[in-house]
């Protein structure tokens, strides 16, 4: 059974949510302010986590970017702003996913299993583990791991998926609309925008420049590549 949290300061839509996973066989837990939602994610371990925006005592952005230093649990932010920034900022924070209230349960329901459709699939023992290094940089593709330099660097399940994919194919350019077909899948409605935040971030935490990358490069007009 499916471990779901959902946090949102409005009890009926908590409600609604909540009862229709329950539907689909998924266990939900609830929490209605940013503080609550922190305590249950570290005590819990989940397999996806709603998180609004909009929250008292702390916003979902915080609690966000603070579940990110424990977990890559995937988090999808739910908003009421339609505004591109706060999407962007969501994804900033660490979020695989956002959706613009007013929305459907139905299409929430399909970003869910969307998404642990593509997280099972990875946890599948179908090959092998795959373990690549390059330079100081050691990717364990088994344990989902990344470390640089004998430190361990803590990416967000996006983040990892992009390094994945680049540094098993050295030298070969993806352009942004490959790279969101191909780890965000056909039915993410969001943009290519969503690549070049998550490239960023990831050159922020891997590499010691990141305005002189060393592993993830831009071919420019074109899109990213590694070469390390």
């Amino acid at each position: 059974m499916k471990k779901i949290l959902v946090v949102d300061d409005e009890k009926l839509i908590v409600k609604g949510i909540k009862f229709s996973l329950e539907q689909d066989d998924m266990s939900v837990d609830c929490a209605y302010d940013g503080e609550e939602a922190l305590a249950l994610a570290r005590e819990n371990q989940y397999d996806m986590i709603l998180l609004d925006i909009m929250l008292p005592v702390m916003t979902g952005l915080e609690v966000c970017q603070q579940i990110r230093e424990f977990s890559d649990v995937p988090i999808i932010m739910l908003t009421a702003k339609g505004e591109d920034m706060d999407k962007i900022l969501g994804l900033e924070y660490g979020a695989d996913d956002y959706i613009t209230k007013p929305f459907n349960i139905l299409e929430v329901k399909a970003r869910i299993k969307a998404i642990m459709r593509r997280n099972g699939k990875k946890s599948e023992p179908s090959e092998p583990a795959r373990k690549i290094t390059a330079g100081d940089l050691t990717l364990d593709s088994d344990s989902r791991r990344v470390v640089i330099s004998g430190k361990e660097i803590n990416l967000t399940a996006k983040e990892f998926d992009v390094l994945e994919l680049l540094l098993f194919h050295p030298d070969k350019v993806y352009s942004r609309e490959n790279l969101l077909q191909t780890i965000w899948g056909s039915d993410y409605p969001g943009d290519v925008r969503t690549v070049d935040v998550h490239i960023r971030r990831l050159r922020e935490k891997i590499e010691e420049d990141p305005g002189t990358p060393k592993y993830i490069h831009t071919k420019w007009g074109v899109g990213y590549y590694f070469h390390g």
